[in-house]
């Protein structure tokens, strides 16, 4: 049956609207196969692949070699994984994208200022994702995070304090949607896992328009966020401190850090 011209799709996880005519289904399934490759599995097979993309074996094998041969997979013959060549999209993202751009001299002035490592960060889906972080050479890069908090690397959003900070920007029926698609996976011992408490911390994010978190994704460390807002007062991003735990404690975030994360955030609304 030929679709009507007036017909739309909307994105699941967005108000995002697109024509039926102009949904190019074949490059959607191509980029939902890139994106089943994470940190949790590096190496796939064919079987694999089709299971999390939803994709038929015979269709996701030749979704795979057609990758392989455009040079973004490697293969060894069963397993495929991702090659360098997918850095093209987050270095060409990373070097145009204006907020990025204009936050690296604020990230690095507040580094210079305490010894500390601040980052800008967005969420995507149930994860967030740093997009710009400071950088200083006579900074101390002891270990933080095995995930390193490098540009791209991704973290679960209900147990970082970027995370409560832009889902406490959506409203309580957004979030309900969102723990009830992702849930509430338990992390360390500090995670909150219980949903009523969860929407309890999230409403008081909103109140004081900061959040700590401590050990809530990884023992050691403690972080403190707060919102990056555009002009037009929307929520774009969180800006955010973290360190280690047995360095840094929450008094020292809340009088010392949290004032300066607050101006720095001000500042950015005014350019960004």
């Amino acid at each position: 049956m030929t679709k009507r011209q007036d017909e739309y799709l909307q994105h699941p996880d967005s108000d995002e609207l697109i024509q039926s005519q102009d949904y190019i289904a074949g490059l959607a399934k191509g980029l939902a196969l890139l994106e089943a490759f994470g940190v949790d599995r590096q190496r796939l097979n064919v079987t694999q692949i089709a299971q999390r993309t939803g994709i038929s074996r015979t269709a996701a094998r030749r979704y795979l070699k057609t990758l392989k041969y455009l040079g973004y997979l490697e293969t060894d013959d069963h397993f495929f994984w991702l090659t360098h060549r997918v850095l093209r999209f987050s270095g060409s993202y990373l070097s145009s994208a204006y907020l990025p751009r204009v936050a690296q001299s604020f990230l690095n002035l507040l580094c210079a200022q305490t010894s500390l490592t601040f980052s800008i960060v967005v969420l995507d889906d149930h994860e967030v994702v740093p997009i710009a972080r400071s950088y200083s050479p006579t900074q101390d890069h002891q270990r933080v995070s095995p995930y390193g908090m490098h540009l791209g690397s991704r973290l679960p959003a209900h147990a970082t304090s970027t995370g409560k900070i832009l889902l406490s920007t959506l409203t309580r029926e957004q979030q309900q949607t969102w723990v009830q698609k992702y849930g509430l996976i338990r992390l360390t011992p500090f995670t909150i896992t219980e949903i009523d408490k969860f929407y309890g911390v999230l409403a008081q994010i909103t109140q004081s328009d900061y959040c700590v978190s401590k050990e809530e994704h990884e023992l050691g460390v403690i972080a403190i966020a707060v919102p990056v807002l555009n002009a037009q007062g929307k929520t774009i991003a969180a800006l955010n401190c973290m360190s280690q735990s047995n360095r840094i404690q929450e008094d020292y975030l809340i009088h010392q850090i949290l004032p300066l994360l607050r101006n720095t955030a001000n500042e950015l609304r005014n350019v960004v």
